[in-house]
């Protein structure tokens, strides 16, 4: 057991930061709910009714796919993109695919390597590109997934409210839903675009984020 929380630290501790962030989202967006209930003479929902609630999906799917895109968008990006000195960029003469010796797959491929990177074909292929392709899937269906429950909390406010509701295709050119999703992208973008340049010239000891600590500004390594 010490062995396996050795090995697998990383995923446990950022697991238990997530369970545990959930969980407090989940409690204090459920006593804000009921705030906003009686403030509006409505009956109080019960933790249950609150965590299978639009409200609470639409909170909870809006931040996932706005993180999922970061990293979609970032291996897209850094497989044909180049930033000299940042430990996030390839070295400068290595933009591109690679070659099959470079990756391992195919004929070059090693006899410990993956079934499918040894196979060539569509499944090489497919394995070469699966990170990706899982990455993107998240997004695409948490951002599927945001958009319905945001519909349904939009139409309950209206509701709420005495006024009209909208039907899905009328939310999804609502500025209330694109003004909530470019606020989460453009947070993404931002921290994935400084920290590429912050890399450069700035050091944190230890970490396979960083460059060595006397390394050069301009190394890619």
């Amino acid at each position: 057991m010490r062995r396996f929380v050795r090995d697998n630290s990383l995923s446990i501790f950022f697991g238990a930061l997530f369970l545990g962030a959930l969980v407090g989202q989940a409690i204090a967006g459920h006593i804000a709910f009921n705030n906003d209930q009686l403030a509006h003479g409505e009956g109080p929902v019960s933790l249950w009714g609150y965590v299978t609630s639009s409200s609470f999906g639409n909170a909870v799917l809006e931040n996932w796919q706005s993180e999922y895109l970061q990293f979609t968008l970032m291996m897209m990006a850094t497989i044909w993109l180049l930033q000299r000195g940042s430990p996030e960029s390839k070295d400068l003469d290595e933009a591109g695919l690679e070659s099959e010796r470079e990756q391992k797959i195919g004929s070059s491929a090693l006899r410990s390597s993956p079934f499918w990177a040894r196979t060539g074909g569509v499944r090489t292929a497919l394995y070469s590109n699966s990170l990706l392709i899982v990455m993107a899937l998240i997004f695409f269906g948490s951002w599927f997934g945001q958009s319905i429950t945001g519909w349904r909390d939009y139409n309950d406010n209206q509701r709420t409210h005495h006024e009209a509701t909208v039907s899905y295709t009328g939310y999804l050119t609502n500025a209330d839903f694109w003004e909530a999703t470019l606020q989460n992208w453009q947070s993404e973008f931002l921290a994935v675009g400084s920290f590429a340049v912050f890399a450069i010239y700035l050091r944190q000891r230890g970490s396979p984020e960083s460059k060595r600590v006397g390394a050069p500004h301009d190394a890619q390594e």
